[in-house]
């Protein structure tokens, strides 16, 4: 059965969160937290959201972002693919490195 498609309010302001996959790390060093700046500043220039703030644990991510036209799902699915992408290549290895979708809350203003 096909999922159900994510809410999209434009103007929402949503708190997100991304866990590694089975609850393991998803940062090995200091290049992979630098890395995943690198990647969260071109989805900013790509795609025009904002990110008011955000927290790297070892195994999870939190972040707060409004987003406008562009819906968080692509936003999310492009970071998110491109990290474990990278990840992986470093790592010398081809698995998920994240648990399942995002998961967000959206809090209207």
């Amino acid at each position: 059965m096909a999922r159900k498609p994510r809410l999209h309010v434009a103007g929402g302001v949503y708190h997100v969160m991304i866990r590694g996959n089975g609850e393991q790390d998803i940062f090995y060093d200091v290049e992979d937290r630098s890395h995943l700046y690198v990647l969260l500043q071109q989805s900013i220039e790509r795609y025009g959201h904002r990110v008011h703030g955000f927290c790297c644990m070892p195994n999870h991510i939190h972040m707060v972002m409004p987003v406008e036209d562009i819906p968080l799902s692509q936003i999310m699915q492009n970071l998110s693919f491109r990290y474990t992408r990278w990840t992986n290549t470093q790592q010398a290895r081809r698995r998920h490195l994240f648990q399942g979708r995002y998961a967000s809350a959206e809090k209207i203003h």
